[in-house]
Protein backbone atom coordinates (compact mmCIF):
# COMPACT_ATOMS: atom_id res chain seq x y z
CA UNK A 1 0.00 0.00 0.00
CA UNK A 2 1.65 3.50 -1.33
CA UNK A 3 2.10 5.52 2.05
CA UNK A 4 -0.31 8.17 0.54
CA UNK A 5 -3.38 6.05 -0.54
CA UNK A 6 -5.66 6.15 2.64
CA UNK A 7 -8.49 3.48 2.00
CA UNK A 8 -10.76 3.90 4.95
CA UNK A 9 -11.63 6.20 8.08
CA UNK A 10 -9.71 3.81 10.41
CA UNK A 11 -6.06 4.90 8.17
CA UNK A 12 -7.06 8.43 8.53
CA UNK A 13 -7.38 8.16 12.60
CA UNK A 14 -3.99 7.24 12.63
CA UNK A 15 -2.80 10.08 10.61
CA UNK A 16 -4.96 11.93 13.07
CA UNK A 17 -2.83 10.36 16.21
CA UNK A 18 0.28 10.90 13.89
CA UNK A 19 -0.16 14.34 13.69
CA UNK A 20 -0.94 14.53 17.19
CA UNK A 21 2.28 13.07 18.28
CA UNK A 22 4.47 14.91 15.54
CA UNK A 23 2.81 18.37 16.75
CA UNK A 24 4.25 17.34 20.54
CA UNK A 25 7.66 16.16 18.61
CA UNK A 26 8.03 19.47 17.03
CA UNK A 27 7.58 21.96 19.76
CA UNK A 28 10.03 19.81 21.83
CA UNK A 29 12.41 20.70 18.79
CA UNK A 30 11.73 24.14 18.59
CA UNK A 31 12.58 24.29 21.86
CA UNK A 32 15.54 23.07 21.84
CA UNK A 33 16.01 24.90 18.93
CA UNK A 34 15.38 28.52 20.14
CA UNK A 35 17.66 27.38 23.11
CA UNK A 36 20.72 26.19 20.89
CA UNK A 37 19.68 29.81 19.11
CA UNK A 38 20.64 31.48 22.14
CA UNK A 39 23.23 29.64 23.44
CA UNK A 40 25.40 30.62 19.81
CA UNK A 41 24.47 34.21 19.63
CA UNK A 42 25.85 34.49 23.02
CA UNK A 43 29.33 32.29 22.60
CA UNK A 44 28.99 32.67 18.48
CA UNK A 45 31.12 29.67 18.40
CA UNK A 46 31.77 27.55 14.90
CA UNK A 47 30.68 23.54 16.36
CA UNK A 48 27.78 25.38 17.92
CA UNK A 49 26.45 26.91 14.33
CA UNK A 50 27.09 23.60 12.82
CA UNK A 51 24.66 22.10 15.27
CA UNK A 52 22.28 24.65 14.58
CA UNK A 53 22.12 24.03 11.31
CA UNK A 54 21.89 20.05 11.69
CA UNK A 55 18.93 20.72 14.18
CA UNK A 56 17.40 23.40 11.95
CA UNK A 57 17.17 20.66 9.19
CA UNK A 58 16.12 18.20 11.36
CA UNK A 59 13.28 19.98 12.58
CA UNK A 60 12.40 20.63 8.93
CA UNK A 61 12.24 17.50 8.06
CA UNK A 62 9.64 16.49 11.12
CA UNK A 63 7.76 19.89 9.63
CA UNK A 64 6.79 18.38 6.73
CA UNK A 65 6.26 14.94 7.67
CA UNK A 66 3.72 16.92 10.35
CA UNK A 67 2.37 18.56 7.23
CA UNK A 68 1.89 15.04 5.48
CA UNK A 69 -0.22 14.05 8.99
CA UNK A 70 -2.42 18.02 7.93
CA UNK A 71 -2.74 17.15 4.53
CA UNK A 72 -5.06 13.71 5.04
CA UNK A 73 -6.55 14.78 8.12
CA UNK A 74 -7.71 17.42 5.75
CA UNK A 75 -8.56 15.13 3.07
CA UNK A 76 -6.61 17.06 0.69
CA UNK A 77 -5.19 13.67 -0.70
CA UNK A 78 -8.66 13.01 -2.46
CA UNK A 79 -8.64 16.59 -3.60
CA UNK A 80 -5.00 16.88 -5.46
CA UNK A 81 -4.48 14.75 -8.59
CA UNK A 82 -1.11 12.86 -8.06
CA UNK A 83 -0.30 13.83 -11.78
CA UNK A 84 -0.41 17.51 -11.66
CA UNK A 85 2.70 19.39 -11.17
CA UNK A 86 1.07 20.08 -7.81
CA UNK A 87 0.63 16.71 -7.19
CA UNK A 88 4.24 16.13 -7.54
CA UNK A 89 5.20 18.10 -5.02
CA UNK A 90 2.34 17.23 -2.65
CA UNK A 91 2.66 13.55 -2.81
CA UNK A 92 6.17 13.39 -2.51
CA UNK A 93 5.80 15.30 1.03
CA UNK A 94 3.64 12.79 1.96
CA UNK A 95 5.35 9.84 0.80
CA UNK A 96 8.35 10.64 3.36
CA UNK A 97 10.17 12.03 0.47
CA UNK A 98 10.77 15.87 1.12
CA UNK A 99 11.86 15.00 4.36
CA UNK A 100 14.26 12.58 3.36
CA UNK A 101 16.13 15.26 1.29
CA UNK A 102 16.16 17.57 4.23
CA UNK A 103 17.64 14.66 6.48
CA UNK A 104 20.39 14.39 3.77
CA UNK A 105 21.07 18.27 4.14
CA UNK A 106 21.63 17.66 7.72
CA UNK A 107 23.95 14.48 7.64
CA UNK A 108 25.96 16.13 5.40
CA UNK A 109 26.29 19.28 8.23
CA UNK A 110 27.22 16.36 10.79
CA UNK A 111 30.34 15.60 8.15
CA UNK A 112 31.02 19.26 7.68
CA UNK A 113 30.71 19.38 12.23
CA UNK A 114 32.65 15.82 12.31
CA UNK A 115 35.82 17.35 10.53
CA UNK A 116 35.81 20.62 12.38
CA UNK A 117 35.21 19.04 15.97
CA UNK A 118 37.79 16.15 15.41
CA UNK A 119 40.26 18.65 13.13
CA UNK A 120 40.88 15.88 10.18
CA UNK A 121 40.50 18.08 7.44
CA UNK A 122 39.05 16.61 4.66
CA UNK A 123 40.17 13.61 3.00
CA UNK A 124 40.26 13.91 -1.08
CA UNK A 125 38.74 10.75 -1.50
CA UNK A 126 36.46 10.38 1.69
CA UNK A 127 35.02 14.02 0.84
CA UNK A 128 34.32 13.00 -2.92
CA UNK A 129 32.57 9.77 -1.73
CA UNK A 130 30.25 11.49 0.74
CA UNK A 131 29.35 14.19 -1.92
CA UNK A 132 28.52 11.65 -4.70
CA UNK A 133 26.93 9.38 -2.32
CA UNK A 134 24.69 12.25 -0.71
CA UNK A 135 23.99 14.04 -4.12
CA UNK A 136 22.81 10.50 -5.05
CA UNK A 137 20.38 9.95 -2.24
CA UNK A 138 18.65 13.64 -2.19
CA UNK A 139 18.41 12.95 -6.02
CA UNK A 140 16.97 9.37 -5.61
CA UNK A 141 15.04 10.97 -2.11
CA UNK A 142 13.33 13.96 -4.54
CA UNK A 143 13.02 12.08 -7.91
CA UNK A 144 13.16 8.46 -8.31
CA UNK A 145 9.39 8.26 -7.47
CA UNK A 146 5.86 6.78 -8.91
CA UNK A 147 2.66 8.34 -8.03
CA UNK A 148 0.58 5.20 -7.97
CA UNK A 149 -0.47 2.56 -5.52
CA UNK A 150 1.98 -0.04 -6.54
CA UNK A 151 4.35 -2.66 -5.27
CA UNK A 152 6.61 -0.98 -7.83
CA UNK A 153 5.96 2.43 -6.03
CA UNK A 154 6.94 1.21 -1.99
CA UNK A 155 9.66 -0.75 -3.51
CA UNK A 156 11.23 2.79 -4.70
CA UNK A 157 10.33 4.73 -1.29
CA UNK A 158 11.94 1.18 0.79
CA UNK A 159 15.02 2.27 -1.74
CA UNK A 160 15.07 5.57 -0.95
CA UNK A 161 14.43 5.00 2.84
CA UNK A 162 17.79 2.69 2.58
CA UNK A 163 19.73 4.76 0.23
CA UNK A 164 19.32 7.84 3.60
CA UNK A 165 20.25 5.30 6.33
CA UNK A 166 22.75 4.01 4.75
CA UNK A 167 24.52 7.77 4.13
CA UNK A 168 23.41 8.13 7.75
CA UNK A 169 25.46 5.54 8.47
CA UNK A 170 28.83 5.94 6.95
CA UNK A 171 28.94 9.91 8.76
CA UNK A 172 27.29 9.51 11.67
CA UNK A 173 29.37 5.54 12.62
CA UNK A 174 32.31 7.40 12.13
CA UNK A 175 31.13 10.49 14.34
CA UNK A 176 30.27 8.02 17.02
CA UNK A 177 33.69 6.14 16.79
CA UNK A 178 35.82 9.23 17.27
CA UNK A 179 33.52 10.65 20.07
CA UNK A 180 34.13 7.37 21.73
CA UNK A 181 37.76 7.17 21.02
CA UNK A 182 38.05 11.40 21.75
CA UNK A 183 36.05 9.81 25.00
CA UNK A 184 38.07 7.70 26.20
CA UNK A 185 41.58 9.77 25.75
CA UNK A 186 40.60 12.89 28.14
CA UNK A 187 40.49 13.18 31.89
CA UNK A 188 38.43 16.10 32.54
CA UNK A 189 34.88 15.50 33.14
CA UNK A 190 33.02 18.34 30.96
CA UNK A 191 34.74 17.36 27.68
CA UNK A 192 34.38 13.70 28.75
CA UNK A 193 30.66 14.43 28.81
CA UNK A 194 30.78 16.83 25.88
CA UNK A 195 31.96 13.62 23.57
CA UNK A 196 29.64 11.16 25.32
CA UNK A 197 26.71 13.83 24.46
CA UNK A 198 27.93 13.66 21.20
CA UNK A 199 27.93 9.93 20.55
CA UNK A 200 24.74 9.34 21.82
CA UNK A 201 23.32 12.01 19.57
CA UNK A 202 25.17 10.01 16.99
CA UNK A 203 23.73 7.00 17.70
CA UNK A 204 20.31 8.19 18.03
CA UNK A 205 20.09 10.05 14.63
CA UNK A 206 21.53 6.57 13.42
CA UNK A 207 18.38 4.94 14.53
CA UNK A 208 16.33 7.48 13.34
CA UNK A 209 16.28 6.10 10.00
CA UNK A 210 16.26 2.52 10.75
CA UNK A 211 13.27 2.96 13.02
CA UNK A 212 11.49 4.34 9.31
CA UNK A 213 13.33 2.01 7.18
CA UNK A 214 11.94 -0.82 9.26
CA UNK A 215 8.37 0.59 9.25
CA UNK A 216 8.88 0.83 5.59
CA UNK A 217 9.71 -2.81 5.08
CA UNK A 218 6.27 -3.61 7.44
CA UNK A 219 4.57 -1.87 5.21
CA UNK A 220 5.91 -4.09 2.06
CA UNK A 221 5.71 -6.72 3.85
CA UNK A 222 2.06 -6.48 5.55
CA UNK A 223 0.60 -3.98 3.17
CA UNK A 224 -0.23 -2.17 6.12
CA UNK A 225 -0.25 1.82 6.34
CA UNK A 226 2.19 1.97 8.95
CA UNK A 227 2.70 3.75 12.25
CA UNK A 228 4.42 0.65 13.37
CA UNK A 229 6.25 1.20 16.92
CA UNK A 230 9.32 1.82 14.76
CA UNK A 231 7.47 5.34 13.36
CA UNK A 232 7.04 6.14 16.81
CA UNK A 233 10.65 5.03 18.04
CA UNK A 234 12.12 7.18 14.65
CA UNK A 235 10.88 10.19 15.87
CA UNK A 236 11.94 10.25 19.95
CA UNK A 237 15.60 9.29 18.49
CA UNK A 238 15.39 12.75 16.80
CA UNK A 239 14.71 14.24 20.41
CA UNK A 240 16.94 12.44 22.79
CA UNK A 241 19.49 13.29 19.69
CA UNK A 242 19.00 17.16 20.14
CA UNK A 243 18.52 16.69 23.99
CA UNK A 244 22.11 14.88 24.83
CA UNK A 245 23.93 17.24 22.54
CA UNK A 246 22.47 20.02 24.03
CA UNK A 247 22.68 19.35 27.37
CA UNK A 248 26.22 17.84 27.38
CA UNK A 249 27.90 19.75 24.70
CA UNK A 250 26.40 23.33 23.71
CA UNK A 251 24.49 24.03 26.89
CA UNK A 252 27.81 23.41 29.77
CA UNK A 253 30.01 25.47 27.19
CA UNK A 254 31.75 22.74 26.03
CA UNK A 255 31.81 23.65 22.68
CA UNK A 256 35.01 25.65 23.33
CA UNK A 257 36.69 22.27 22.90
CA UNK A 258 39.65 22.75 20.80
Amino acid sequence: MLYFYISGEEERHLFLIGMIYETIVIIFALMFLILILLKYREKRHKFTFYLLLIFTFYTLAILFSLISKVSVVLRLDLKIDPYSPLGGIFFRILSFRVTEFFVCIAIFLSYLLKVNVFHEGFKKIQRNIVIAFGSFTAFFDLVIYLPENSFQAVLLDAIAFLLTFIFMSMIYFAFMYRSIEAFRGLEEPIYRKAFLSLTIMAISFMLVLLNFLLDRVMILILNIPGFTIFYYLGWISVIIGILCAYLGYIRPGAGQLK
